[in-house]
């Protein structure tokens, strides 16, 4: 038996996870505290800085985010080794182009939110990966055999399960 309590205020918003009568989850999200961690937006580059290996992307917020190089998940087979060399962005990106982003910093003072292509999307227990080929599993997870099925059930319906 499961149950999902929504408790809303103008000025907070509470959700619990009830599973067999005990809690399981409690989110707390304050208006005044909300960041912008986790949001994915469709962003449209701004400006290319050569210079920088960045680019600002506009995302619909008061500043531009910033993307720089090592954030970008786009190569010729969609993985980036550790010894492959970054190839500069302004042979990835242009002025105008829309992208898929993923906000991994929220903006501080001046300086805009730190974007990402590489979209997650994490679950209870599974991590969605929407540019890769697999579904991972969350490290959170304290039980091996419950991780063990986990990766024996995904491997079954979609290939191989990695960590994430």
């Amino acid at each position: 038996m499961h149950d999902i309590l929504i408790n809303w205020a103008p000025q907070e918003t509470r959700v619990a996870i009830i599973e067999n009568g005990a809690v399981q989850e409690l989110h707390i999200e304050r208006t005044l505290e909300r960041g912008l961690v986790g949001n994915v937006y469709l962003g449209k580059v701004a400006r290319v800085l050569p210079g920088m290996q960045s680019a600002f992307i506009d995302i619909g917020l008061e500043r531009a985010a910033f993307l720089h190089v090592a954030d970008l998940h786009t190569t010729p087979h969609g993985v980036r080794g550790e010894s492959q060399a970054l190839v500069p962005i302004e042979k990835q990106v242009f002025e105008g182009q829309t992208l898929m982003v993923q906000v991994i910093k929220d903006p501080i003072g001046t300086k805009g939110a730190r974007l990402s292509t590489q979209i997650s999307i994490a679950g209870r227990m599974l991590v969605f990966l929407p540019q890769d080929k697999h579904i991972g599993i969350s490290q959170k997870i304290g039980s091996p055999e419950t991780r063990e099925q986990l990766r024996a059930r995904m491997q079954a319906l979609a290939g191989p399960a990695e960590e994430s």
